[in-house]
């Protein structure tokens, strides 16, 4: 196995590839604050590029209730059962990856669904972790939480599916390090299947092969963002591109929240593929729950999140999540104003940072008639 840099653990780590990674990177930010589960997003990738035969389960994209929500059914929580208890040094993580913890004869440590598994991809749908009793009230934290995880391909960097795979038929573009899969030369042994802690390849039975969230590459190459980004009612998503931490750039938005900010956290960064699909945590949840699913920055990014009031920069960047169907390479902040930028730095949309409020009088002396709603 070769050994490689992986930026979101700290450390090296064996890998079954040597590190080659892409001219630019694919990733996406969503901010769990803003998210209704409307399942919109759902429904524009699944009416898009999973309405075929044998396609009938699949969910590219999916939004499931934490902590009881699951799709396919304990994606999670059954792996980390395998995994067991490992440690957090600060940022270093001194317990093993998935590929370090691989049993004799496989390559990654992982469990393959059963189709029953499938089945309710609702399941758990706004079930809270407790109940409300009477006379409970809300004293600073939450007694009973749960909140919205939209869901879908983390093009990782060292992805388990691409280096479980022995027909060598799934692979990263160079130029955007989106991961595809090359179903000419798939032979269907779903070996990408069991090997993804996400889960988020599927075997189709129609045609043999496994199929999986493409990024919507082909609108990524037109500076076009994803489906279920430009379909979002929470505007909770924002897609562009990453840099290292020792390239970032303060004036691309997605380097500006995960690497400067570090407000942005990767899912489940302990297993070692270094995703690229990057979650602000929601507020009101127990940090030791958030902590294992998002890493240890959970602290950090949420004490920014709840003083972006405060702060013109980040409360701008934020108000740019929805604003536009383009991707945003760049952006910055005039005044009151944000705006969206292409690399080249022509404008592509502006926004203000605060929505104007206007009050209107109670009676309209034009009309002579009384106003329902003021504001």
């Amino acid at each position: 196995m070769a050994r490689v840099f992986n930026w979101q653990i700290g450390r090296e780590m064996s890998y079954w590839y040597p590190e080659a990674r892409p001219k630019k990177q694919f990733a996406a930010i969503f901010d769990t604050n803003k998210c209704i589960a409307c399942q919109t997003c759902t429904l524009a990738c699944k009416t898009t590029w999973t309405s075929g035969r044998g396609q009938e389960y699949m969910l590219w994209n999916n939004v499931e209730t934490k902590p009881y929500g699951f799709y396919p059914l304990g994606w999670d929580v059954r792996l980390m059962e395998k995994l067991g208890a490992q440690r957090w040094d600060g940022s270093r993580y001194e317990g093993r990856t998935l590929f370090e913890a691989a049993e004799a004869g496989e390559r990654v440590l992982g469990w393959r669904p059963e189709e029953i598994d499938y089945a309710h991809p609702n399941v758990g749908e706004d079930d809270c972790t407790k109940t409300i009793d009477k006379g409970a009230h809300y004293h600073g934290f939450h007694e009973a939480w749960f909140y919205y995880l939209a869901r879908i391909c983390n093009h990782c960097t060292y992805p388990a599916c691409l280096s479980s795979c022995p027909r060598a038929s799934i692979y990263k573009r160079p130029e955007d390090g989106i991961v595809l899969i090359d179903q000419g030369r798939c032979r269907g042994y779903q070996e990408c299947i069991k090997a993804c802690p996400y889960k988020k390849t599927f075997f189709n039975p129609m045609t043999g092969t496994s199929e999986k969230c493409i990024a919507c590459y082909p609108k990524i190459e037109q500076g076009l963002q994803p489906q279920c980004f430009v379909n979002c009612i929470g505007k909770i998503r924002m897609a562009g591109f990453i840099s290292t931490p020792d390239q970032a750039r303060p004036d691309n938005p997605i380097d500006y929240l995960v690497h400067i900010r570090k407000v942005a956290l990767p899912l489940y960064p302990q297993l070692g593929l270094e995703p690229n699909v990057y979650y602000i945590p929601p507020r009101h949840v127990p940090r030791p729950y958030l902590a294992q699913m998002f890493g240890p920055g959970v602290d950090q990014a949420i004490a920014a999140c709840n003083k972006s009031a405060d702060d013109p920069d980040l409360s701008a960047l934020l108000a740019l999540f929805g604003s536009t169907e383009w991707v945003m390479p760049r952006w910055k902040r005039v005044g009151d104003t944000v705006m969206g930028l292409r690399e080249d730095g022509r404008e592509l949309v502006r926004v203000p940072v605060r929505e104007p409020v206007w009050i209107l009088k109670a009676l309209d002396q034009a009309r002579g008639v009384s106003r329902m709603n003021i504001t």
